[in-house]
């Protein structure tokens, strides 16, 4: 049995690069479309918030001389972007979707609105939330913790490239561990880098937990649903 019955999934939008450099590599977007269609199997309600990274985000524009609102509406439009990318790999597998965008695209995506988010949830298909929050200087981690709450979600589970919470960068220091478990207060008394201050805060004040774990390796996600020890859980 699945140990939560709604989860909201935060991807990045650098995790659909694989192992190039730019855009979005077929082999991990068909592997998350896999593993997406093994916790549907399984009668798990799945909404999804992938970010733009991989194609274009604001805080880019600084360097580039664009305005800040103006750079953050561009990177709103890449997680459309790979909304729809990942609407085509997941419905490949048969599974049914919905991309609805906080910014109004009728030809492409449906307009965002609460009860009709949780209504496709009910009816077993994919929800993928796009164009953030459809606001300026707010992440796509601020967008996935608001749309977790609205839509009454068990939990966040945010798939990155580690497999957990660290004490340190274990990219950079060889002696850094992994929690398994840790409380929000934790993780703002140690600095840890989770989600953003914005988003980390919602969640906070919801009570709404977060696993962070290594999406890119395949069955992950299953294992989380089933509540195995795999990453990191934060409440």
């Amino acid at each position: 049995m699945a140990k939560y019955k709604r989860i909201l999934l935060k991807l990045s939008g650098e995790s659909l690069m694989g192992d190039t450099n730019f855009g979005i590599d077929p082999k991990r977007i068909a592997q998350y479309a896999q593993d997406v269609k093994s916790i549907i199997d399984k009668g798990v309600e799945v909404a999804i918030v992938i970010g733009g990274g991989n194609i274009f985000r604001g805080l880019q524009a600084d360097q580039t001389g664009i305005d800040r609102v103006q750079g953050d509406y561009m990177g709103m439009l890449a997680t459309v972007i790979n909304g729809m990318a990942l609407q085509d790999a997941i419905e490949k597998v048969g599974i049914k979707t919905r991309l609805l965008s906080a910014i109004k695209m009728e030809q492409i995506c449906e307009p965002y609105i609460r009860r009709r988010a949780v209504r496709h949830l009910e009816k077993g298909r994919v929800v993928i939330f796009g164009a953030g929050t459809g606001n300026p200087y707010f992440t796509t981690d601020t967008a996935a913790s608001l749309r977790a709450i609205e839509i009454e979600a068990d939990v966040i589970l945010k798939g990155t490239r580690v497999d957990g919470v660290y004490t340190a960068d274990p990219e950079k220091d060889t002696s850094a561990t992994r929690y398994e478990t840790i409380s929000f207060t934790e993780v703002y008394n140690n600095n840890l880098n989770v989600m953003d201050m914005t988003a980390f805060t919602l969640c906070d004040e919801n009570k709404l937990p977060i696993i962070v774990f290594d999406m890119n390796k395949e069955g992950n996600l299953t294992k989380v649903i089933n509540g195995e020890n795999v990453g990191t859980l934060v409440s």
